[in-house]
């Protein structure tokens, strides 16, 4: 048996009995019986926005996962913050995601606080094909050189997010998004509170981690209820391998207003700043010569100047390529303010009218240590650093209208955007003449080129309408469609051709547009405790922006004018039909969800070389579409009070419809898998809640990821596991709510590969664009109420 069988079925093996122990415990403990309804007067449920699922009455007070979108017409997961709670504070909140079955969360650190690592994907589909809000105020597609937003973990401090509602087919149609083919994820922030107080927050760990988050309520000002809160976190951690670190500041703010007739005026401010080093991007080669503990060499300049001579060093230079092995550094530098209110009026008993204006800027760059554009003062390596900017702003209004057995709702989002972003080459000193320092702390100086820098402005309209008809008391349909228009253009500001290949940086402009995505989905309780859902629509993707020569983003404008010319006139946005259905099981004992989904993905866009093999045009293109089924199922169990078990398993495949032409020849990508994403995946979680204690433990298995278009080389799968405890200590009246917590990421200290793809994939060979995933860590942390 080879090494990757054997450490296939130990991945296997350690599923089955981790799924096995939570299975066998919960047969255990089950009572012969059903419980009792509980006695207690229940919570009113929260009245559903437009169709999205609310909190069922049946859900406990604890939840292992979430609540699984009873009475929503589509696949709609709640997770709650409870469940947020149980990651370490800091975490991003979409790595709490990764329970959910079919999707994927990976990063190269345990906060998933390192964007440029930070990888999401659900039924197949990468987060920048997803559609990501926070209070509906769109995030753009979360990819780390955002042209159009945000990353959640920069847009709001996790300790401040309420709860996230997933939609794992297709989002809403009114969620504001241009990226939304394969669903959404809303994040909602939490309203202050109406005792005056707040909370002190201090976590420790491996890495010489340390972070400090402080909210102040205000408690009601009046007797309207006029409240606010204010927030400060700060992160600071080493990384777990190499030199270099990653720092962050947020400041969240929070006014809500309380008006007449249960409505509200709300509007927030929420400031981020990062600094980050780069974990250095893997191959197989690599991995396999030097180790999982490759990095890069800062703070060691001399290191680093004498491997662009091409002095090595040993482990370095028996990889197959030593020069890519590691640089000096690779850095990111990032502001970013975004603000917004909320007018939420209900006109009446059967009209409400919400609306919400925004405003967003981003600011920074980012540096990477060349050793293939040295400086004119004779040093090998120079600074390559490129600087996004954003500034948009936008609106949302809807009016939802309740009339007899129908719920319509109709509304408009408009934004323009502005995103700028140059290249710039800076000097480096000759050896003994002083070091590079640290990247992070200014704007690199002594600048001698300026490749390229460009301007795109984009303008965003989406109008929707749709309708919600409740037949029977136990039947509804859901029937809508949006229409989206979507323009952007650029311009190319500066060039320099010597530094670009010869070539003219490309500049033009494109539309995506459709008058028509429909959405139609129904929900059937055919029992009590029982009911049936399905979901069919059409979806678009805007083109997404990036500059030229980035290559990683499959966007039109980063290839040459020659190019773009020839390819912009027939190109087509990505689009993609969905069609889901399920069954949802929700008792006080148990709830449980099983659905299946087919993904009709057409128009895909690749970078692709086409032409003469001696003179081949890179550009992007249509290359065709990719066909994707799926099932899932999830359940939870709660035997005994404050004892939950989760388990979930899921199943994809999604290949290829083509072949793709390119300058090389036929690459056979028909019938192939996509890579980055595994066919299978298993989830377990045990939760036990007992008085003042909180104990859980995790379990996530990946099967095998394919790194290349024709499935010739690939990562083998994992399984991975996370304990984490909390106690609220309740004898201490001068501490109010002292809690303590504790948590272990990658319990077993599992050797694997994280983030794939993170710079694009090849059709073939084994290429530079994985990392690996951080060794076991441990997190401490206390925090108190005033």
């Amino acid at each position: 048996m080879t090494l990757s069988n054997r450490r296939k079925w130990k991945n296997i093996l350690q599923c089955v009995v981790f799924s096995s122990a939570l299975t066998s415990i919960s047969a255990w403990a089950a009572p012969a019986t059903p419980p009792r309804a509980s006695t207690s007067k229940p919570q009113p449920a929260t009245k559903a926005r437009r169709g999205e699922a609310v909190r069922s009455p049946l859900a406990p007070k604890v939840e292992t996962i979430s609540v699984y979108g009873q009475g929503s017409t589509r696949q709609m997961t709640s997770v709650t913050s409870s469940m947020l709670r149980e990651t370490v504070p800091g975490t991003s909140p979409m790595k709490a995601l990764n329970r959910l079955p079919g999707v994927m969360y990976q990063s190269a650190d345990p906060f998933g606080a390192y964007e440029y690592s930070s990888s999401l994907f659900m039924r197949g589909f990468s987060q920048a094909q997803l559609g990501f809000t926070l209070d509906d105020v769109p995030l753009g597609d979360q990819q780390f050189n955002n042209y159009n937003g945000l990353s959640i973990t920069r847009a709001i401090s996790t300790d401040n997010v309420s709860g996230v509602d997933v939609s794992q087919g297709a989002g809403a149609i009114d969620v504001a998004s241009t990226s939304n083919l394969g669903g959404a994820m809303q994040f909602h922030s939490r309203d202050p509170s109406h005792k005056r107080g707040g909370n002190v927050e201090q976590t420790f760990g491996s890495n010489s981690t340390f972070r400090t988050f402080v909210r102040l309520d205000s408690g009601d000002l009046n007797h309207t209820g006029t409240r606010f809160y204010i927030s400060y976190a700060r992160t600071s951690l080493n990384l777990w391998k190499g030199g270099g670190y990653n720092y962050s500041d947020q400041v969240n703010a929070k006014f809500v207003q309380p008006l007449a007739r249960g409505s509200s005026f709300k509007a927030f401010f929420n400031w981020s700043s990062i600094q980050q080093f780069d974990y250095q991007d893997m191959s197989l080669n690599y991995l396999h010569t030097v180790g999982s503990h490759l990095a890069n060499y800062y703070p060691d300049y001399g290191a680093a100047y004498q491997a662009a001579l091409g002095n090595f060093r040993p482990d370095i230079a028996r990889s197959s390529d030593p020069l890519d092995a590691a640089y000096y550094a690779g850095t990111a530098n990032r502001q970013d303010f975004l603000g917004g209110m909320t007018l939420n009026e209900n006109l009446n008993d059967h009209l409400n009218w919400k609306t919400t204006l925004y405003g967003h800027g981003d600011s920074g760059y980012s540096t990477w240590t060349t050793p293939y554009t040295p400086s004119p003062n004779g040093s090998p390596l120079s600074v390559r650093t490129q600087n996004p900017g954003i500034l948009r702003g936008g609106i949302l209004s809807a009016l939802t209208h309740h009339y007899g057995a129908n719920t319509f709702n109709t509304g408009v989002w408009y934004e323009y955007g502005q995103f700028t972003e140059g290249r710039y080459f800076s000097e480096t000193p000759l050896l003994g003449q002083g070091t590079l320092g640290n990247p992070t702390d200014h704007f690199p100086t002594g600048i001698f080129a300026n490749p390229w820098n460009e301007k795109f402005q984009t303008s965003t309209f989406q109008f929707h309408i749709q309708d919600t008809y409740q037949i029977t008391p136990h039947l509804k349909i859901n029937a809508g469609f949006r229409s989206m228009v979507v323009q952007s253009g650029n311009q190319v500001l500066n060039q320099d051709s010597s530094y670009n290949g010869g070539n003219r940086v490309a500049q033009g402009r494109l539309t995506a547009s459709n008058a028509f995505l429909p959405q139609v989905s129904a929900n059937w309780r055919f029992l009590p405790h029982n009911e049936l859902f399905f979901d069919v629509s059409h979806n678009m993707r805007a083109f997404p922006e990036d500059g030229y020569g980035t290559n990683v983003a499959a966007t039109p404008w980063t290839t040459n004018q020659k190019a773009f010319d020839a390819t912009a006139r027939n190109l087509k946005p990505e689009t993609d039909w969905v069609y889901e259905g399920g069954y949802r099981y929700t008792t006080p004992l148990v709830t449980g969800l099983l659905s299946a989904y087919r993904m009709n993905f057409s128009n895909r866009l690749q970078l692709v070389s086409t032409g003469p093999i001696v003179n081949p045009v890179t550009a992007v293109q249509n290359v065709g579409g990719v066909t994707t089924n799926g099932v899932e199922g999830s359940v939870t169990i709660r035997p005994l009070e404050g004892l939950s078990f989760y388990n979930s398993i899921s199943y994809a495949h999604s290949t290829y419809d083509q072949d793709v032409q390119t300058s090389g020849g036929l690459e056979p990508t028909k019938g192939k898998l996509i890579p980055n994403y595994p066919a299978l995946m298993y989830k377990g979680v045990i939760a036990y809640e007992w008085r003042n204690l909180n104990v859980h433990l995790d379990g996530n298995y990946l099967s095998h990821r394919y790194l290349t278009y024709t499935n010739d080389t690939k990562v083998p799968g994992y399984f991975i596991a996370n304990f984490g405890a909390r106690y609220r200590f309740t004898k201490i009246p001068a501490l109010k709510n002292l809690t303590a917590s504790f948590n272990i990421y990658n319990l077993f200290n599992k050797t694997y590969v994280a983030t794939t793809g993170e710079l694009g994939n090849s059709f073939s060979g084994s290429p530079q664009t994985f990392m690996m995933g951080a060794p076991r860590q441990f997190f401490g942390t206390v925090s108190v109420d005033f």
